[in-house]
């Protein structure tokens, strides 16, 4: 469930500021989704997750500017990546900096509880980048392609209820899978390790390959205390 909502309603110029305990009260959103009015969002899944998550209907129709401004860029390239940031400083757009923005999100994935001020500096957080969306989309909107714009929307939407159905898993096989990891871990080993000799049982030896090494003449990358180097790049 979101922390909390910032909407804008630009013709009635009114800002909605919503938190958890307000959205979960909420049978629909507290603002028109239906086929007169356009809702805009950058990377409109995660606002389409958060619909999904609340059990609202999710908009009529769906203006992301992350996608717009995918495709206005498409082959170029992007020194401040395709995120919200990114695009509003390639318009010449000021938004808050990647470290206040850093910040908040790690604020946010902390999770609860969360003081007043905390609170407070979340809402005004989520504020701020409606407030910079506003802005992006007046740049943008002269040379958004609406009708095509609106399918990308609709392709959003459907990512959004495709991230919140997962991947489709054989439940029984998966069970059978954890019930038996360890014992296939041993066979694998068993038959991988009979021509290095290196493991007992599931334990990898240092000695037994270190011996392996120079039995077969490898060369291989040695630590400060002369230890083979078995990180992932060596």
């Amino acid at each position: 469930t979101p922390i909390c909502m910032v909407a804008h309603e630009v013709l009635s110029g009114s800002t909605i500021r919503l938190r958890q305990e307000q959205l979960q009260s909420m049978k629909t959103a507290p603002f028109s989704t239906g086929a007169d009015s356009l809702f805009v969002a950058y990377y409109a899944s995660a606002e389409m997750s958060c619909f999904l998550s609340l059990g609202w209907p999710l908009p009529e129709n769906v203006l992301d500017l992350y996608a717009e401004f995918r495709c206005s860029v498409s082959g170029l390239p992007v020194p401040c990546g395709h995120g919200l940031l990114g695009a509003l400083m390639a318009l010449g757009i000021d938004g808050i900096t990647a470290v206040e923005k850093e910040s908040m999100r790690q604020l946010a994935m902390r999770g609860a509880p969360y003081s007043e001020d905390e609170m407070r500096a979340l809402v005004d957080y989520c504020e701020s980048d409606v407030v910079a969306l506003a802005k992006l989309q007046a740049k943008m909107l002269p040379t958004i392609d609406l009708p095509r714009a609106l399918l990308r929307g609709r392709y959003m939407k459907a990512i959004a209820h495709v991230e919140a159905n997962g991947v489709p898993i054989d439940v029984e096989r998966l069970s059978l899978l954890r019930q038996r990891w360890g014992d296939i871990q041993l066979d694998l080993i068993q038959r991988i390790d009979k021509s290095f000799g290196i493991y007992e049982g599931r334990t990898f030896k240092m000695s037994r390959f270190k011996n392996y090494l120079a039995a077969q003449g490898i060369p291989w990358v040695l630590s400060p205390t002369g230890e083979p180097v078995l990180d992932d790049d060596t």
